[in-house]
């Protein structure tokens, strides 16, 4: 029979909502009731254990049916840490956060775990799938890879990106797009709402990898990330950077990196069950590469590194809310080929501590891979006093190279002025022509195709039928190669340029370009950014190979691992292309200032003279200076000057009378008068002047 203790020790486990925490409680105080019901009654004591066991297991089995329902519905978080050796001696860290809402009752969900604001934006603006990404640095497809997962979904370009699938009437795409980015820009503190323009967006059908007719996407290369988008996005996590793998997340290790893109996805997930809404998976990734501090003597040894030193913290317990947490240090190249001979019974240490490297920890699982070794770490056992600090040491030279892209893409400027130029797509070939032999067969012969998809703003204005198309240095017809084009134009000062491409090349191609002609359009005054004279940029082209896609292929099961299990499946090969910058015409912004100034000079002596007239009195100056005068010299003084005066025979100046003072105040009084009458008849032929002059 079960105790009231056991019930008690089941409503407290943290998964169980609070609706299922009460019945437990409920039964547990069932469970009670009955007890002391049937200890006042004079039963036989084996009679009331057998009704008391009978009760007890119809409310046990009404507690385990609903708690089988509740664990189809239940809630789940889990972290990842995947660290990777990059062979241009930096190392490369990839943080996974899934969280996932289960379906619920339409009239409206309550989480415990999944961040309500994310489920606000999902519900208010109808987000069917919707895509955030903040990136600063480059990633370098040759020495970082390109044909994976990982840079396959992660690698983004420079600044913000975004885009959006809705599930809404046509009519309200556009609205619902709007909002969003201003809902997002306040979540994040960005500038996201500066997407809400229409000269900022595009609608993309097949481009872009998701064939829809609701889909908007913007990007913003020159928005700045820094910390204050960084938090925002931590609190999104049930323990934030407190506790977990997201503790190692320290903000100066982060952003000292050469590369970094924290990046937010969410989808629905319909349910099949009637009367349940739709479920929601939140996955937040943020990708780091790092240069370890730690630099061997040697330039061909790899240099060694830690946890401790990448991020200047360790682990020191995993997030109680999380269903998993693991981390994975994964292998490629020469080390894993060396591997690949080691019998994994006898030999089983060789996996990880042999003559070319060690790790400081055991693994507690090893995963092999087509070309690579997954080595994976519990962090459960992790604690204040025994923290994760995992460490790899190199002891032997080791050099190899990542998986590429079939073609390495650039994008450049031509020409030269401020009226025109051109727009050049370059792609290289990366692989050798057997490797590509079997991937599409078209009329008999291999073939390699290309999306580019692109976007330009309304000052560039494209003509699209200037498009040349270049394979080997060879100028080709665009219906020879060009195989699905889709462009819209641009329109001024309301609709941005797009461009949605596929081209059809040759497996044995060893390069291939295209080039487009634009004219720069004029920019209203009001229109140019602060700093207009460093140019206006080009948001980065996205180039995909619709026929290659990317995976890693395990051959233990993975369930339990969201981030093993993404890489399991197969995705699209993408790369972004470089920002661009565009200089355009920019007016002299320091005119306004300088007329304003000097016009305000004029203004000034202009009134300043024509107060002194209208406030100065000269008759009254000089009677004041006189006295003045006469004051400071004295009897004495004018005594010697009198006599001085008769020795010299000259006739003594007597002062002025009272009637030719009058005189002289009549005549300057007048000669003001003047004065004054030809200043106003001079402002008011020059204001007569300007009039007729600009009606004109």
């Amino acid at each position: 029979m079960c105790k009231p203790d056991q019930y008690h020790s089941l409503y407290k486990h943290h998964f169980l909502s609070p609706e299922l925490r009460d019945l437990l409680r409920n039964a547990r105080s069932a469970v009670i009731q009955v007890s002391d019901r049937l200890r006042r009654f004079s039963l036989d004591p084996i009679m009331a254990r057998l009704v008391l066991s009978l009760i007890t297991l119809l409310i046990l089995q009404s507690v385990w049916v609903t708690i089988a329902f509740e664990s189809k519905h239940v809630e789940e978080f889990s972290e990842e840490l995947l660290l990777k050796p990059l062979p241009d001696r930096k190392v490369l860290a990839h943080f996974h956060f899934e969280n996932r809402a289960p379906p619920s009752n339409s009239h409206g969900r309550h989480h415990h775990l999944f961040p309500k604001a994310i489920s606000q934006l999902v519900q208010k603006f109808r987000v069917k799938e919707m895509e955030l990404s903040f990136t600063q640095g480059r990633w370098n497809h040759e020495h970082w890879g390109g044909f994976d997962p990982l840079s396959s979904m992660n690698a983004k370009p420079v600044g913000v990106e975004l885009w959006a699938e809705f599930d809404v009437p046509q009519s309200q795409v556009d609205t619902s797009w709007k909002n969003l980015t201003h809902a997002l820009s306040g979540l994040f503190c960005a500038s996201i709402n500066f997407l809400e323009s229409s000269t900022s967006y595009a609608a993309p059908t097949w481009g872009f990898g998701v064939n829809s007719d609701k889909l908007r996407y913007g990007s913003l290369p020159r928005e700045a990330v820094c910390t204050e988008n960084l938090t925002p996005w931590l609190k999104l996590l049930p323990c934030r950077d407190r506790d977990g793998i997201s503790a190692l997340m320290n903000r100066p290790s982060v952003y000292r990196g050469f590369y970094h893109s924290q990046r937010l996805h969410l989808s629905t997930v319909e349910s099949g069950e009637e009367g349940l809404g739709s479920g929601i998976m939140l996955e937040q990734t943020l990708t780091v590469v790092l240069q370890p501090d730690s630099i061997s003597g040697e330039a061909n040894i790899q240099p060694s590194w830690s946890l401790s030193s990448l991020f200047g913290r360790n682990i020191v317990g995993r997030c109680v809310l999380a269903k998993s947490s693991n981390v994975y240090l994964q292998l490629e190249g020469l080390p894993s080929h060396e591997l690949k001979n080691v019998d994994p019974e006898t030999e089983a240490d060789k996996f990880w501590k042999n003559a070319e490297f060690e790790l400081s920890l055991k693994p507690d699982r090893i995963l092999r891979e087509i070309n690579s070794f997954l080595y994976m770490f519990d962090i459960d056992k992790s604690s204040d006093r025994e923290p994760f600090d995992l460490g790899l040491t190199w002891k032997l030279p080791s050099k190899w190279s990542c998986q590429q892209a079939p073609l390495h893409s650039t994008r450049f400027l031509m020409g030269s002025g401020n009226e025109r130029g051109a727009i050049a797509i370059l792609l290289k070939a990366t692989e050798s022509q057997e490797k590509l032999s079997g991937e599409d067969l078209t009329n008999g012969r291999c073939t390699i195709k290309a999306n580019i998809f692109q976007i330009f703003p309304w000052y560039v204005k494209v003509y699209y039928h200037t498009l040349q198309i270049f394979v080997d240095q060879q100028q080709k017809p665009g219906s020879e190669v060009l195989k699905k084009i889709n462009v819209s134009p641009s329109t001024d000062k309301v609709s941005s340029g797009m461009m949605e491409m596929m081209l059809e090349l040759p497996c044995e191609v060893k390069s291939a370009a295209i080039s487009i002609e634009y004219d720069k359009g004029f920019l209203h005054i009001d229109e140019y950014p602060p700093d207009a004279n460093q140019g206006f940029d080009i948001p980065s082209a996205l180039i995909s190979f619709p026929n290659h896609h990317a995976s890693l292929d395990f051959k233990e099961e993975l369930s339990k691992s969201p981030l093993l299990s993404k890489f399991k499946e197969k995705s699209l090969v993408r790369s972004y292309t470089e920002v661009l910058l565009v200089p355009l015409t920019t007016p002299d912004f320091s005119m306004p200032y300088n007329v304003i100034t000097i016009t305000c000079t004029v203004f000034a002596l202009y009134f300043g003279s024509l107060l002194n007239v209208l406030r100065r009195r000269i008759g009254e100056e000089e009677r004041y200076l006189k006295s003045q005068a006469g004051k400071r010299t004295g009897k004495l003084k004018q005594l010697l000057s009198r006599l001085k005066a008769k020795i010299r025979g000259r006739p003594i100046e007597e002062a002025p009378s009272s009637s030719t003072e009058s005189q002289t105040e009549v005549q300057s009084s007048v000669f003001s008068s003047k004065l004054l009458f030809k200043i106003i008849l001079v402002a008011g032929a020059a204001a007569a002047w300007q009039y007729f002059s600009t009606d004109k």
